[in-house]
């Protein structure tokens, strides 16, 4: 004789914030986000804009995945700052989880592939920088990653080149290729899944190109990524 179990509720002591998620392009259904992983350096022009050493393996930083932001957000100009920098970023949705993955087995844990933009208050980044101290404050704040629609690995493959760009208002500010990453995409997985085990719902901004700068009230800031997509945002 079969019986059911009882179903259990979860009863929480305060509100239970939702999921993150994100659009997919083409579709209906929301891709759950789980964590928010980024990529320092990994464009040599930008690490030597930045004053730094080209030559260092990848390293990563984190941003909660409720400072998502998606395309045609009007988002404040964000408090503690004078010097919001946008930064133009292919980022990667991880569709399988695993850890210690090779770079050859790396893109089968891959779902998609979106724009986007890793907001970065840039004057308090130097300042840690200078201290000693996490940069957490200086990436990981409200409305800090913005994010376009995902497009399915599945529909557009695994783009080891590209053109990615940012203009604002307008103006072109970076312009360069997928092809000039120092860690390609297969690599960064694969070393940060020697880090931390990655999961489905993680994304991974995968780093920046040169020509980073600030951005201002009214501005509009717009990332594009040949055969991926656009996405946009507004800063009050």
């Amino acid at each position: 004789m079969h019986h059911d179990r009882p179903a259990i509720v979860t009863v929480y002591a305060i509100y239970a914030p939702p999921v993150p998620s994100l659009a997919i392009a083409g579709s209906e259904a929301r891709f759950p986000v789980r964590r928010i992983f980024c990529v320092g350096r990994n464009y040599a022009a930008h690490i030597r804009e930045m004053g730094n050493d080209e030559r260092e393996p990848p390293f990563f930083f984190a941003k909660p995945a409720d400072a998502l932001v998606e395309d045609g957000a009007t988002i404040p100009y964000p408090p503690a700052t004078r010097d919001l920098h946008q930064e133009a970023e292919l980022v990667v949705a991880i569709g399988l989880g695993g850890a210690d993955l090779s770079p050859e087995a790396a893109l089968a844990h891959v779902w998609g592939y979106a724009p986007g933009n890793d907001l970065t208050r840039r004057d308090m980044q130097a300042e840690a920088k200078a201290a000693g101290r996490p940069w957490d404050m200086a990436k990981g704040f409200d409305n800090s990653a913005i994010c376009g629609a995902l497009v399915p690995a599945a529909q557009i493959g695994h783009p080891a080149t590209g053109r990615i760009r940012c203009t604002v208002n307008g103006t072109l500010r970076q312009d360069a290729d997928l092809a000039d990453m120092i860690w390609p995409v297969p690599q960064v997985i694969a070393h940060l899944s020697r880090l931390v085990t990655l999961a489905p719902g993680d994304l991974i901004y995968t780093g920046t190109p040169a020509g980073v700068g600030a951005l201002g009230p009214g501005d509009v800031c717009m990332v594009e990524i040949d055969g991926i997509g656009a996405v946009t945002a507004r800063i009050a």
